[in-house]
């Protein structure tokens, strides 16, 4: 029905045609596809392919979506049934919105804001959309990216989306997609090699040239096929050995040249530029800076064409310069040469390059990379040390990993539109084995590097996938010695590392290494000794290596197998007589676990002075032990489970444990038994607990004991713990630990209702959260006959994705009534209690409130899943858009229940009111306080998950996934559990996206209260405060505009009634924290408006002391920040008319097809005027902005540091695109003779920018050089003196010295151009008489430069500005200043020499003056004259106008000469 209605829509709108044709040359099933079309039940309901099935047959089936590359984890979540319609519904959204945002012109805030939620999309669900978009998103975002005048914020912004969307080249062709070269081109010049931003004209983020670069390399691919020629053409006449455009040249060369074409045009490819360059780089023989480039191209371009390039002529040569660059010492001296140091080649394209050119017929390569590391062998050894080796250890790690990369794409990669590598050239099995062979020697002395082994670990990793019957032996050689001696820790750490690197090669076995698996036992036993107390690194180091071998295999007594079954190989029939082992290992590793424990307890580790709270140390042992622990059991047979699970209940209820260290440690270790198998698990312990706490709690007045019974804090701990299992299997036990919480969580004693709220905290998350509920290495677990199913036949083995069978817990309608049943009878009560203290009608002591408080969050974190978010109506009125700026929900397996009461908006109502009622009356109750400001956090973000807790778990999956991926067979071939977590995992990224959130007034109210507390009275108050509230400014849509008045309220001088710790407060809100939003500097003008002025204004505020140090620290703090991380901001917000065509596209696609509707011609109109209305609206607070800080810096009293400020500020304003306002222009040159040092130096900055913004441009004709020289254009190139460019060349016979020489003579000032070759278009200046006139008048001049003219021109401000100037700024340490020289270049290259007659005379008493201070000040001068002079007339630079200034010249040059 979906499928017909689709169709009759797009017939009846005929808003797009798609013929057959190209249907199916966009449809290539992925795997995700086939996967959809394999299992379409799978998930419930009809897949659309099914749809499509039942129309009437005179209806024409309407296409079917076949997404590009979706995340395929998030078919395995429990609700993924309802996945496809909500992305559906997302990306309809996303498109007709982005799409009307463009046409509308809206780039602010409609089109950032859907391009940030389509890059969400793209996070969620990969890139579920289909070819004709995914083309359509890319065209759209290189329009918006390569708009000139975009700012510089939003161009990342996009430009990071760009690079998402291009990432998977395999999914679009070079049919599929062309992009243009030269837009990337013009803007890496305008934004890297920027002519303003040396001078403060620009300022831009130190992360932009990544970007970029990034950008242009995601780009390549697609570059037309006359690309090649047409860059060349561009950038050859670049090349000169003589001149830093050189490097310029040879970088682009590297960025931009595409190496990714088809054989068919390699004529149009690197075969126009490969004999050039390669020759080149033979030539060069002094590591200059760019040689690095061409090596990184050529690795490049190795790569991408394997087989087609003949590299054995280069090969000696490659491999004698990678020994040179890696600038090892030889000989006793140990010359280190310092340029081999900054220039030296990348490893990282080393090893492409290696690895690229391998096998083939003639086998060079290997038998030079044989001979280098059989000379650099010597250099791993352990006693070898320097700064050398960290670039030997990197080479050693990714060569292998290289090579690898490549097996894997000539063996088992998909194949794509990408050029593969033909069978003569493909890596053979002899290849491969004098490969792994030749590395190692090396590898296995570097496994005991003083630099530490993780890199021969990762090189051993992927030479094991390779040939492990090489590897493995000598490592296992190494191994055992070291496991028995006791005397060399280092050796232990260094060998359990690198079997932990191979262990899935080793466990695996396979046809190569058969009797592999046979060594897992008698390693894991000798591992055991390992779990040692006193060895922190080796204890960390075994549980690491135990809980790896474990992950790889079933822990199964699989003995019995041979008296019954007669298939068995005898690798299998040794692997199963030595599995009878596995029980005996499982309670001998317990046996240590216990000795760790007992070892640990606070009596034995503390004196009475220290604190309780575990060490660092301690909580890496408690992890490290639980995790290996879980792990262990996990993969146990019952058999063995039910046996370890009663060797640790007798421990754990034969022993009372302090509850700070060991008592934690115990805890975990049954809590990990009781997530393996529930049922078994509580059946023993929740009554040995509940039995314990009932006996021990009989009486009332252990309710009103502060320091409770040692047993009874044990037992709630351990009931607590035991508890995070299954939410199903603990309903069962509601009679017994209801009653204990009723009874326990009102203890007077604080540790006992904290064990209790935890008890509360984690019976309330297991039954309300989705999870899976087991990790084991084969679904189902072990629990087979051996007749049917051998254990150990899956030792090694990977998950099978799409047959994961992952056992959910999703919560049950009994579950869910549980959970209210609890909120009901606990939280209720507990809430009522509150509201009565905050109403003034029960009266409640603070140690009552705190313990209320504790049971409110605790059900909150418990429940919170299950609880609605917060409503309310969205705040008006904070930007204007035409576009909606909705939110969007995401479906995370929870219906919520509207019919119960929503527990988090009576929290907030309660909270509020306590809070209030605090403020008023006992600020000081900060314990209360950091409660109440722990619950607004999670009432406003918790859904299930903490933000901190998914980053951890994200980066510890990683690390595993590392630690033990296959990279030679691909195909996501992780172990059961490491899948079963990345879902896990994803369900969570679902959780936890909260971006774009739209802005509610209980959001609003929230916000003022954390605000109110960021600036309390008690400075821990607000820092905790502040942390809360810096997240939800990043969370809630444009909330920072609605704030940052009432954080301004506190700095402005009139508020009489600011207490100094309001006022820190105020300032530490706009600093922000390390990596969140800074309110001080957000990029938009209606914000910064308000802000600067407002920070410099607050030098007047009767709060402000700068005799605090605290205070003058986070004023410098502020400042810093504001000058490191400000961008310009733009003023023009034009979108080009070619970007809306590609708009309009996209809103009209289907599959699936927007509902949002395109613009009426009167919108589009509005649009237009809107978009002028918002650049003059800029431009007109950029003035109101720096007239403002003028005013600033006019009031008397203002203190000197916030002076500095201002005009730091002052300086961020200049800009390339429009002139600084007269007003500031005036004061930055009245400040050239500022008093204060470091004013001055910001005035000369500024005054030389002013120059440039001023700067007439002078006219340019296009010439042809050969008409010129007079001669034809040559067949080949040739560098050097040639026919054609000797009119370029000085000749002493025939100088200038008359007018019409001058002036016919053709000047070039670009000494590269005609090195090399000469520009597609050379264009030189034009005749003076078509230039701006010289010697202006007064009269003539704007505004501005009249204002320059009139100081420049006065004898007494030059006078007082060129003493400053001629002062020693640093003893000792004076150097030429380039924006000194700035300045007087820019004032005689405006001014021509208008001002000589007033500097003259000082440029002759400083050249006379011997002193090294003047000498550096009339070079400065000097220097700009002679570089300002450039388009002065005959008359005005002839030699009887310049005599006096070559003569100062000489006496400089002379003075120098003399004083060296």
């Amino acid at each position: 029905r979906e499928g017909r209605e689709r169709a009759r829509l797009w017939r009846s709108e005929q808003r797009i045609e798609l013929r057959a044709d190209e249907r199916h040359r966009t449809v290539t099933r992925t795997p995700c596809h086939r996967a959809r079309l394999r299992q379409p039940e799978r998930h419930g309901g009809r897949s659309r392919t099914q749809a499509d099935c039942n129309m009437s047959t005179d209806e024409a089936p309407a296409p079917a979506f076949v997404p590009q590359k979706e995340i395929v984890y998030n078919k395995l979540l429990p609700y993924s049934d309802r996945l496809d319609r909500e992305s559906d519904d997302i990306l309809a959204k996303i498109k007709g919105h982005l799409g009307r945002a463009v046409l509308l012109r809206e780039l602010w805030p409609g089109v950032l804001f859907w391009t940030r939620k389509l890059s969400t999309y793209i996070r969620l669900y990969g890139r579920k959309f289909n070819k004709e978009d995914h083309v359509l998103f890319i065209k759209l975002l290189y329009e918006l990216v390569t708009i000139p005048k975009l700012e510089i914020s939003m161009m990342q912004g996009f430009a990071r989306l760009l690079i998402n969307l291009l990432k998977k080249k395999e999914l679009l062709s070079r049919q599929d997609l062309e992009l243009p070269w030269q837009p990337l081109y013009e803007m890496l010049e305008r934004i890297l090699y920027s002519k303003t931003e040396h001078l403060g004209l620009n300022w831009f983020p130190n992360s932009v040239e990544n970007v970029l670069k990034t950008l242009v390399k995601s780009c390549r691919p697609y570059f037309p096929e006359d690309a090649t020629q047409e860059m060349l053409d561009e950038w050859r006449p670049l090349l000169c050995p003589f001149d830093v455009t050189m490097q310029k040249a040879i970088s682009y060369f590297e960025l931009f040249l595409p190496t990714t074409l088809p054989p068919p045009l390699h004529h149009k490819g690197f075969k126009l530029w490969f004999p050039e360059l390669m020759d080149l780089w033979v030539s060069v023989q002094n590591l200059p800076g760019w040689e690095g480039h061409l090596v990184n191209l050529f690795a490049r371009l190795a790569s991408d064409n394997i087989g087609y390039i003949d590299w054995d002529p280069f090969v000696p040569k490659i491999f004698t310069r990678i020994l040179r660059s890696l600038n090892l010492p030889v000989g006793s001296s140990q010359v280190l040469v310092p340029r081999y140091l900054t220039n030296a080649y990348d490893v990282g394209h080393i090893v492409i390059w290696i690895s690229s050119m391998l096998g083939g017929p003639s086998k060079q390569t290997q038998q030079q990379l044989s001979g280098l590391f059989n000379s650099i062998t010597s250099f791993f050894h352990p006693s070898n040390n320097g700064r050398w080796l960290m670039k030997l250890m990197k080479l050693l790690q990714r060569l292998p990993a290289s090579v690898v990369r490549r097996l894997h794409r000539e063996r088992y990669k998909k194949p794509t539109w990408l050029t593969p590598v033909p069978k003569s050239h493909q890596l053979t099995e002899q290849d491969i084995t004098a490969f792994v062979e030749s590395m190692k020697q090396p590898v296995l002395l570097a496994m005991f590097s003083k630099t530490g082994s993780l890199e021969a670990a990762q090189a051993l990793q992927n030479l094991a996938l390779m040939r492990p019957e090489l590897v493995i032996p000598p490592v296992l050689e190494k191994t055992y010695p070291a496991m028995e001696t006791l005397t060399e820790p280092h050796q232990l750490t260094a060998t359990l590392s690198c079997m932990i690197g191979v262990a899935r090669s080793l466990v695996s076995g396979g046809r190569r290494f058969p009797e592999g698996p046979t060594h897992m036992l008698p390693l894991l036993m000798r591992a055991l000794p390992g779990v040692d107390p006193n060895d922190f690194s080796k204890c960390m180091i075994t549980f690491q290596f135990i809980a790896t071998f474990s992950t790889l295999v079933p822990l199964v007594d699989c003995s019995s197998a041979l008296h019954e079954r007669n298939d068995l190989s005898e690798v299998e029939r040794e692997l199963c007589s030595a599995s009878a082992e596995f029980e005996d290992f499982v309670l001998q590793f317990m046996d240590r676990c216990f000795a760790l424990i007992e070892s640990s307890t606070l009596e034995q580790t503390r004196e009475e002075t220290e604190t309780e709270k575990m060490t660092h140390l301690e909580s890496l042992v408690e992890l490290g032990l639980s995790s290996t622990f879980s792990t262990v059991l996990t993969q146990c047979s019952k058999d063995i489970f039910k046996v370890a699970l009663e060797k640790v209940f007798n421990f754990a209820t034969t022993n009372i444990f302090e509850t700070r260290v060991a008592g934690r440690m115990v805890a975990d270790m049954c809590r990990a038994a009781a997530k393996c198998h529930p049922v078994e698990s509580l059946k023993l312990f929740v009554p040995h607990c509940c039995n314990a706490i009932n006996q021990l709690t009989v009486s009332d007045d252990v309710l009103r004991e502060e320091e409770l019974d040692k047993e009874l804090l044990w037992s709630l701990q351990l009931l607590s713990e035991i508890t995070r299992v299954d939410g199903d299997k603990l309903l069962p036990y509601r009679p017994q630990l209801v009653p204990i919480l009723r009874r326990t969580l009102h203890l007077k004693c604080k540790q006992g209702y904290s064990l209790s709220c935890n008890l509360l905290h984690h019976l309330l998350r297991s039954t309300a959260l989705i999870y899976p509920t087991e990790y084991c290495s084969v679904p189902g677990g072990f629990d087979k006959p051996l007749s049917a199913y051998l254990p150990i036949k899956d030792w090694g083995r990977p998950g099978d994705l799409w047959n994961l069978s992952i056992q959910w817990h999703t919560p049950s309608a009994e579950e869910t009534a549980f959970v209210f049943y609890i909120l009901d009878t606990l939280l209720q009560p507990e809430l009522l209690r509150l509201q009565g203290h905050a109403e003034g009608q029960l009266e409640m002591s603070r140690d009552d409130i705190l313990q209320s408080l504790s049971i409110v969050q605790h059900c909150l974190l418990g429940a919170g899943s299950l609880l609605p978010a917060l409503d309310g109506q969205p705040v008006p009125n904070l930007v204007p858009s035409m576009v909606s700026l909705e939110e969007t929900k995401l479906y995370t397996g929870v219906d919520y229940d509207t019919s119960r009461e929503n527990y988090r908006e009576a929290i907030c109502r309660v909270m509020r009111k306590l809070l209030h009622h605090i403020l008023e009356h006992s600020e000081d109750d900060t314990k209360s306080l950091f409660s109440i400001i722990k619950i607004i956090g999670d009432l406003l973000h918790f859904k299930g998950s903490h933000k901190h807790e998914f980053d951890s778990r994200w980066k510890s999956f990683n690390l595993v996934k590392k630690s033990m991926e296959n990279r030679l067979h691909g195909r996501k071939q992780h172990i059961r559990a490491l899948l079963i977590d990345r879902v896990m995992l994803q369900h969570e990224l679902r959780k936890l996206t909260v971006e774009g959130c739209e802005y509610r007034s209980v959001h609003q109210n929230l916000l003022r209260d954390l605000l109110r507390l960021s600036t309390s009275t008690y400075s821990q108050v607000r820092s905790k405060a502040q942390s809360v509230l810096f997240t939800a400014l990043g969370t809630y849509n444009f909330c920072c505009r609605d704030l940052i008045p009432r954080v301004l309220e506190f700095l402005w001088p009139e508020q009489q009634h600011v207490t100094q710790q309001q006022f820190k407060g105020a300032l530490y809100c706009l600093l922000g924290n390390h990596n969140g939003v800074c309110l001080a500097n957000l990029h938009d003008w209606d914000c910064i408006v308000q802000t600067w002025p407002a920070l410099v204004s607050s030098g007047l505020s009767s709060a402000m002391s700068l005799e605090k140090p605290s205070i003058v620290r986070l004023f410098d703090d502020l400042a810093d920040k504001i000058h490191r991380q400000y961008e310009t901001i733009g003023l023009d917000f034009s979108v080009a008319d070619s970007t809306l065509a590609i708009a309009a596209q996209i809103v009209q696609t289907p599959l699936p097809l927007s509902s949002v509707p395109l613009p009426s011609a009167q919108d589009v109109e509005t649009g237009r005027e809107r978009q002028r209305a918002r650049n003059q609206d800029a431009l007109q607070k950029y003035e109101k902005l720096v007239h403002t800080l003028l005013e600033c810096l006019a009031q008397r009293n203002l203190p000197w540091k916030f002076e500095h400020i201002c005009i730091g500020f002052l300086s961020l304003l200049l800009r390339d695109d429009h002139p600084l306002p007269p007003p500031a222009v005036r004061f930055f040159v009245q400040s050239l003779n500022h008093d204060a040092l470091i004013v001055r130096k910001m005035a000369i900055s500024a005054v030389a920018g002013v120059m440039k913004q001023l700067k007439r441009p002078h006219k340019k004709v296009e010439l042809n050089p050969y008409e010129i020289s007079g001669c034809e254009e040559p067949g080949e190139l040739m560098a050097g003196d040639r026919k054609d460019n000797r009119w370029l060349q000085y000749d002493g016979k025939n100088l200038l010295k008359t007018q019409e020489a001058w002036e016919a003579c053709r000047f070039v000032e670009k000494t590269h151009w005609g090195y090399y070759s000469w520009p597609r278009k050379l264009l030189l200046y034009a005749p003076v008489q078509e230039q701006p006139p010289l010697g202006r008048s007064r009269d003539e001049m704007n505004e501005m430069e009249q204002i320059i003219f009139d100081h420049f021109s006065d004898p007494k401000f030059v006078d007082q500005l060129i003493k400053f100037l001629s002062l020693e700024d640093r003893k000792g340490k004076d150097k030429f200043n380039p924006r000194r020289f700035c300045l007087f270049k820019g004032l005689f290259r405006n001014y021509d020499d208008a001002f000589l007659p007033v500097l003259r005379p000082h440029m002759e008493r400083l050249v006379a003056d011997s002193h090294e201070s003047t000498q550096r000040c009339v070079a400065e001068i000097i220097a700009g004259l002679i570089r300002g002079c450039k388009h002065w007339s005959f008359a005005k630079v002839s030699p009887l106008s310049l005599s006096h200034s070559l003569q100062l010249f000489h006496s400089l040059l002379e003075h120098k000469r003399v004083s060296n």
